[in-house]
């Protein structure tokens, strides 16, 4: 069932890096354009992770015996919140920052955690998600990519699909099937840490409609695993993904995705005699994005308690989609009651790039059909 989600504030303590990250970004981003801010968390720069590192701002939430700097979740939202409202490139560490590490570290080996865990905080191991797959989708449990025993540990084939940064990443987590046939579903799937540059892996990028290239197609041919890739127990691996889904889903790159062209927007406002639509406009948009906020930051809150708000994430990736995806429409639109007031170039770039790539934003983290089937179940009405 879905828990209160309570009104909650961020610790002063915490609050308090906002001010420190806010300073260093102003300084590292000076003069990035705005439609390369809206890359933000799909921007991939190793550089820029690298002195995020440098900083101890990788692996916040770890413990330091691990190489990271034993903070909370409520202090990696206000590091998310500030990377993201200033359009920082943050692709390349984010997924093992965000689901890769905290998984490791709840489920890993002491040997995996020793491994890993501290490249992931120093930006040498970068992870991709090995979930969806061709003819599944978002339908997880139907997957079909295979995992057998072999002499020294496993061996892999199949595919997956959509994979975020897969050809610029070290690893991958995939979750795939150990036991039984897709008919079994939510049974006999596990989740196994895979070296990309082993033999048998081939990645192939896909170039989306603005002419990038951040999903990927990722092929097993007979790959040969260690033992110790598998993460916890044979066949565990559907409640795993399920506690991990609640990082991916309920963080603030939920709701910021569209935040630089909402900046750039209000630049061009001030700069010329706003109306009462284009009043009405803002002022809908930031009561949707403040509520929201508060939404995502609740959840941050029962995280730092401990617990796995699965159902709550996937209301808040929803809701917060569904916003993102409405704000490049909205301001076009705004835009063309205007017609006496012509836009600068970069406002231009920026919507038309967004206007390319929203519709991706309620396929990334589960389709809008699976959340909404999750929130239902949640809410026992199914």
């Amino acid at each position: 069932m879905i828990d209160t989600l309570e009104l909650t504030a961020i610790p002063p303590e915490d609050e308090a890096l906002r001010a420190e990250v806010r300073d260093f970004l102003a300084q590292t981003l000076d003069g990035l354009e705005p439609d390369a801010r809206a890359r933000s968390w799909m921007g991939y720069d190793a550089e820029f992770s690298r002195r995020l590192a440098e900083r101890g701002w990788l692996g916040l939430t770890l413990p330091r015996e691990h190489g990271g700097s034993a903070r909370g979740h409520f202090a990696r939202f206000v590091l998310s919140e500030e990377l993201l409202a200033a359009g920082a490139p943050v692709s390349a560490h984010w997924i093992a920052d965000r689901q890769s590490a905290p998984l490791i570290l709840k489920y890993g080996t002491p040997a995996q955690q020793a491994f890993y865990l501290p490249r992931i905080c120093r930006a040498e191991a970068f992870f991709c998600i090995g979930m969806s797959e061709p003819g599944s989708g978002s339908d997880l449990a139907s997957i079909r990519t295979r995992a057998e025993p072999a002499a020294g540990g496993w061996r892999l084939n199949g595919s997956k699909i959509w994979t975020t940064n897969a050809h610029r990443s070290h690893y991958m987590i995939a979750l795939v099937r150990t036991s039984g046939t897709a008919e079994d579903r939510h049974q006999g799937l596990s989740q196994f840490i895979v070296d990309l540059s082993l033999p048998g892996v081939s990645v192939r990028p896909i170039e989306d409609l603005a002419g990038d290239a951040h999903f990927s197609e990722v092929f097993f041919d007979n790959v040969a695993l260690p033992a110790d890739a598998l993460i916890g127990a044979e066949g565990a691996g559907w409640a795993q993904v399920n506690a991990e889904l609640a990082f991916e889903r309920s963080g603030p790159e939920r709701l910021y995705s569209s935040i630089a062209l909402l900046q750039c927007w209000l630049t061009h406002c001030r700069g010329q005699d706003p109306d009462a639509g284009d009043r009405a406009l803002l002022g809908g948009i930031l009561s949707q994005m403040a509520v929201l906020r508060a939404m995502s930051l609740a959840i941050a809150g029962k995280l730092a308690a401990g617990l796995s708000p699965a159902t709550e994430a996937a209301l808040v990736k929803d809701l917060g989609t569904e916003l993102e995806q409405a704000i490049p429409r909205l301001i076009g639109d705004a835009l063309a009651r205007r017609p006496d007031q012509p836009p600068p170039p970069p406002l231009l770039r920026t919507l038309a790039y967004l206007e390319q790539v929203a519709p991706t934003f309620s396929l990334r983290g589960g389709t809008r059909e699976i959340l909404r089937g999750i929130i239902a179940r949640g809410l026992g009405l199914r």
